[in-house]
């Protein structure tokens, strides 16, 4: 049974509980908004299962977009952690599998860095999972009817450079071993792309996807792999 998408409208009531620290990207590339951050921040304020949720804007920038997430981290102590990226070449909502430790770019960031074949963080492993439960998270989304998948990689640029950091840091702060957390590409707003998604759809997406998360322990086993 899909979980309800009503979003209360203040947090308020939920300002005791450890609060869903919601991430998106300023823009780059070129393009004058990036609908990562646009869905982050219609999610600010909201309370979700009981907890608030905090929105905040990461630099599309390597190594700033990390000092910038570890200080929220520190600052809230998160129950979850959810970042979201922009990928102009997807058509939904992509739950991110895996953060693998090596900086790619294929363009400069927003800084004009493009660290290539550079670990994200030196003598850490070469790959962390999510800890989020992507596959039960990917159904509840479906029966809503918006458009979610499994992806296999987060590429090579700043979005896995977040997101490694991101799994990285939940493994080695003190304090947020329970803490959960992950990484999701939205696609294009319809107005970047004739298959795009509207934002109104994205946040709804991401709102059960949340709600999923916390009220999941354990993930479903169903079939969201590849061939190639």
């Amino acid at each position: 049974m899909v979980a309800p998408t009503t979003f209360h409208d203040t947090a308020d009531a939920a300002a005791d509980h450890p609060p869903v620290l919601v991430t998106g990207f300023d823009a780059f590339g070129g393009d004058a908004v990036n609908p990562s951050w646009l869905a982050a921040e219609r999610l600010q304020e909201r309370a979700l299962l009981g907890r608030p949720v905090v929105a905040a804007q990461l630099p599309t920038q390597f190594d700033l977009s990390l000092q910038r997430l570890r200080a929220l981290l520190v600052a809230h102590r998160p129950a979850l952690v959810i970042c979201l990226g922009y990928a102009a070449n997807r058509g939904a909502l992509s739950l991110e599998r895996v953060a693998i430790n090596v900086n790619d770019a294929r363009i400069p960031d927003n800084a004009g860095q493009q660290p290539i074949d550079t670990p994200v963080v030196a003598g850490a492993p070469a790959a962390y999972f999510t800890r989020l439960p992507i596959k039960a998270m990917r159904a509840a989304i479906q029966e809503a009817g918006i458009a979610a998948e499994v992806s296999q990689t987060a590429g090579t640029f700043v979005c896995n450079h977040v997101f490694f950091g991101l799994m990285h840091e939940l493994a080695t702060l003190p304090g947020l071993a329970e803490t959960r957390g992950g990484f999701i590409h939205v696609p294009p707003l319809p107005e970047q792309s004739k298959s795009g998604m509207a934002l109104d759809r994205m946040v709804q997406g991401i709102g059960i996807g949340i709600r999923t998360a916390l009220s999941v322990t354990h993930d479903v086993r169903l079939g969201a792999g590849t061939v190639a």
